[in-house]
């Protein structure tokens, strides 16, 4: 028998004992693999890029620099979602969230933590007293309210967290167990206390300026508060529903990974091929094939089909289904949902690398690992989102800043640091496209914002570039340049994400499952799609 023959009888006997494909081996790819692998199904994940970890993966800005990936909310991560998987055994490992300063031109800023979000208490044993002290120094009453602010997301935590990390109730209920899981899950939200409640039904569709609103009288507060309801979504603080997102972002476990997002990529990496699962990387995916009205594999770019009866795609909805499905397959109804779903980026990375730390010029001497910076108030962040609405790019965008170097010196040669900055607003569809001149003129205003609380930036720049919505859609298979796979709105949420009819993982198309950030409990670095994905499949 000949080598070549011999080959060829391996790759069909692969074929053959192939149980499941997983389509994308970032955070949510290797999730759904390790669980598949781990409950003893033979799985094979097939990632178009050279590396694992998709979004929060290592990017070598500049030789000897390294950026632990492009998001930056790694506080998502559920230890109950890595409980499940080992991924403790497998190097994962959690430290406190570090606190955010939210600059200002022409004073100290304001340092606030997420005493809440983690379940630690402040100094004085209450929710977000620890940063309430700084607070006061502004406004006495804001001090106070922070802390009563904290102290109702501490308490929507439990209730969140399970939304969160649970499929979402079924839209459509068909059986006593459906009609059963909405009944428990309406009680948990009863037991959690009638005044939280109401006041999380009131809350939940505001716009998060109007709820912030409520609560502080310092503009600087309510704006860097505001952001993080509205960075890399279509939506500005005073967008209808935003608050929902705030409420997300800040009740949930809020302790960091350590190492940051390539390492939970690394341990779930670890966990999957413990487990057995094959990890195919430089294999892109140009086909989902189907046979029989059901999945049936994968035609790969090389020309080489894998076939198998489950199919875990994890890359963004509109791709899956409108891209790697051949046109014509599916009945116009579901196609048309899946145009239906809005996925257009507005947030783009600016990395930096620097021969020295970022210093501000009013906090000199201090090192800050996370930094909010906007215009002061939360109508300057309205007005940035503005740009957009017209296809332009904000003039003075809005900065989300990570220094990593702060907590991981090794990212960067001794003494030296990286920069990673999300900068809103920047839409995908820039009138004119993103030419050289636009891209400059777009990085400049970058700089220009961080030069005023950073006087030494330029000076001390080593390299630097610049992924506008355009770059991360072809770099990482982003529809739109959308971060999310989906852009997070009421509509886009829960029964909605990403469609009715895929809303629990399953798809119309037996044995196809959607496990990506477009789904429910996705959004930012969560790894749990992927793995209430897998869990679908394991179920049928």
């Amino acid at each position: 028998m000949t080598q070549a023959t011999r080959a060829i009888r391996a790759t069909r006997e692969t074929r053959q004992a192939i149980d499941a494909i997983v389509v994308g081996a970032g955070q949510n790819g290797l999730a759904a693999a390790a669980r598949l692998a781990g409950a003893g199904r033979r799985v094979v994940v097939v990632e178009r890029r050279d590396a694992v970890g998709g979004l929060a993966g290592t990017i070598e800005l500049h030789p000897g620099y390294r950026v632990p990936g492009v998001l930056h909310d790694e506080g998502r991560v559920s230890p109950r979602a890595a409980a499940k998987l080992g991924l403790g055994g497998h190097g994962l490992a959690f430290r406190d969230a570090p606190p955010v300063l939210l600059a200002e031109e022409g004073g100290p800023g304001i340092l606030v933590g997420r005493e809440a979000g983690d379940g630690r208490a402040g100094n004085d044993g209450r929710p977000g007293a620890e940063s309430a002290s700084e607070i006061a120094a502004r406004s006495r009453r804001d001090g106070e309210a922070y802390v009563r602010y904290r102290g109702f997301l501490a308490r929507l935590r439990p209730l969140l967290e399970s939304v969160m990390t649970s499929p979402p109730p079924p839209l459509s209920p068909a059986s006593p167990g459906d009609f059963w899981e909405i009944v428990k899950r309406g009680g948990k939200l009863w037991r959690h206390g009638r005044r939280d409640t109401l006041e999380l039904m009131r809350v939940a569709p505001m716009c998060v300026a109007d709820f912030l609103d409520e609560q502080f009288e310092t503009p600087l507060l309510v704006e860097g508060l505001a952001a993080p309801a509205v960075i890399g979504t279509w939506a500005g603080p005073w967008s209808a529903g935003t608050n929902t997102n705030l409420l997300l972002a800040e009740a949930v476990p809020g302790r960091h990974v350590a190492g940051g997002p390539p390492a939970l990529a690394a341990a779930l990496e670890r966990a999957a091929r413990a487990a057995g699962a094959e990890i195919r990387t430089g294999a892109e995916v140009v086909r989902l094939r189907l046979g029989g009205g059901r999945a049936a594999g994968v035609t790969l770019a090389s020309g080489e089909t894998l076939d198998a009866a489950t199919l875990i795609v994890t890359c963004d909805p509109k791709r899956a289904f409108l891209s790697l499905i051949a046109p014509g397959t599916l009945p116009i109804r579901i196609e048309d949902e899946y145009r239906r779903i809005r996925a257009r980026g507005t947030a783009a990375k600016v990395h930096l690398a620097l021969s020295g730390p970022l210093e501000l010029a009013a906090r000199p001497g201090q090192a800050f690992e996370s930094i909010r910076i906007g215009g002061g108030h939360v109508d300057e962040l309205e007005r940035a989102f503005d740009a957009v609405k017209y296809h332009e790019a904000s003039a003075r965008p809005h900065l989300e800043i990570r220094v990593p170097t702060v907590a991981d010196p090794s990212l960067a040669p001794a003494g030296h640091h990286v920069v990673s900055i999300l900068a809103s607003y920047a839409p995908h569809d820039v009138a004119g496209g993103w030419t050289a001149p636009r891209r400059a003129a777009f990085l400049e205003s970058v700089l220009a914002v961080l030069e005023l609380h950073a006087p030494d930036i330029r000076r001390r720049i080593v390299a630097q570039e610049l992924l506008t919505p355009a770059d991360l859609e072809e770099r990482y298979a982003l529809t739109g340049g959308q971060l999310h796979h989906g852009e997070p709105a009421l509509d886009q949420l829960l029964v909605m994400r990403p469609t009715p009819s895929a809303a629990r993982y399953a798809t119309s198309v037996p044995g196809l499952y959607l496990g990506g950030s477009g789904s429910h409990g996705g959004g930012g670095v969560t790894f749990v799609p992927g793995l209430l994905a897998a869990q679908a499949a394991l179920a049928r």
